[in-house]
């Protein structure tokens, strides 16, 4: 069987398809689906800010006495009751020191039974007019000496057995172990941090409003700012922005930072949640300061994340996509806000993957 001519047409399209280099074929861009970067004003918008969750109670435990660290009850993440022993210091010097301070208030107690006794003796001896009233007077004086010195050396024991508590200590609430710095035979001096705790029921979220935001917050007796959100990105229990429940704003400001803390009290037993974790904190905008600020949204499906990089393909004129880092704000319906990473104008690739195909 014969294969029928080619037509000039065809033959033409053909020879022009072998001549075509490899490298422009593979330089044909590929159409992409792309959406614009959509912008909206900050007029009636929330402003977002950088917070971090703080333990309301955290405490970083010292010792009061210098001496070698002879037992160590708790590592770090240990969960422990108030009262509990959490280290141990070498207590001997201390302890002789309290057993020599109690052999010096008996030696002392027999004195005082002594000088007792005698001035018993000299009293009856004066009342029959055999001793001058000079002789009842010292020995009431030595009597009297005698018990000023038991009192004296009562205290200084009573001090000794204070003194050697301070090489214990003890957890002052109950709470977790966060930080333990030393190890067992480590030297514990005044001041030196051996272990820190904080109390996981009590937890807030701190973040740092810029004086230009202050004029619009109000918050009122009873704790609360309406408007007020809060997130911890990543925790299961609290999903997107939440609604602040108790709101305290410190009524000074940062002289260097020209910012004042804002601080909002998280559920009680949040499951996940620590100390230092990223929070993000929704201020409610008022007044013409957050008019002037447009944000920049994108479509949920044009993120794409890698391991702890976040980013978009952004689609230049020419159909070229390039893998753009960007930082995420809040998200709302199908759409996220972008605080930093793209601009306005520019265009996004809704499909992540293809774009990468297509690169």
């Amino acid at each position: 069987m014969r294969t029928p001519p080619l037509t000039v047409p065809t033959a033409l399209l053909a020879l022009a398809w072998l001549l075509t280099p490899p490298q422009a074929l593979a330089a044909t861009p590929v159409p992409l689906a792309t959406a614009p970067v959509q912008v909206q004003g900050g007029s009636g918008e929330a402003v977002s800010l950088d917070a971090v969750v703080e333990a309301v109670r955290q405490t970083t435990l010292s010792a009061q006495v210098p001496g070698a660290i002879v037992a160590l009850r708790v590592q770090a993440g240990d969960t422990v009751k108030a009262g509990q022993e959490l280290l141990r210091i070498d207590a001997r010097a201390a302890q002789q020191n309290v057993a020599g301070s109690a052999a010096q208030v008996d030696a002392a107690q027999a004195a005082l039974n002594v000088a007792g006794t005698e001035y018993e003796r000299q009293k009856q001896l004066f009342e029959k007019q055999y001793i001058s009233q000079g002789a009842l007077d010292r020995a009431q004086a030595q009597y009297r000496a005698a018990q000023a010195q038991v009192n004296a050396l009562q205290a200084q024991t009573r001090a000794a057995q204070t003194q050697s508590g301070f090489f214990v200590l003890n957890a002052p609430y109950a709470g977790v172990v966060s930080e333990v710095p030393v190890t067992l035979g480590d030297m514990a001096m005044p001041g030196r941090p051996l272990i820190t705790l904080h109390d996981p029921s009590a937890l807030r979220v701190t973040a740092a409003v810029p004086q230009t935001l202050l004029a619009g917050l109000r918050v009122g007796s009873n704790g609360a700012l309406q408007g007020l959100r809060y997130e911890l990105p990543g925790l299961a229990d609290l999903k997107g922005p939440q609604a602040a429940q108790q709101v305290q704003l410190l009524p000074t400001v940062d002289a260097a930072t020209h910012t004042a803390q804002l601080r909002v009290a998280l559920p009680a037993q949040l499951k996940g949640a620590a100390p230092g974790m990223f929070a993000r904190v929704w201020l409610p905008a008022a007044g013409p300061a957050n008019t002037a600020a447009p944000r920049l949204f994108v479509p949920a499906s044009a993120v794409l994340r890698r391991s702890e990089m976040t980013g978009v393909y952004v689609v230049d004129a020419q159909g070229r996509a390039r893998l753009r880092q960007v930082r995420l704000g809040q998200t709302t319906g199908d759409r996220v806000e972008v605080l930093s990473g793209v601009s306005q104008g520019e265009a996004v690739a809704t499909d992540p993957q293809a774009a990468a195909r297509a690169r």
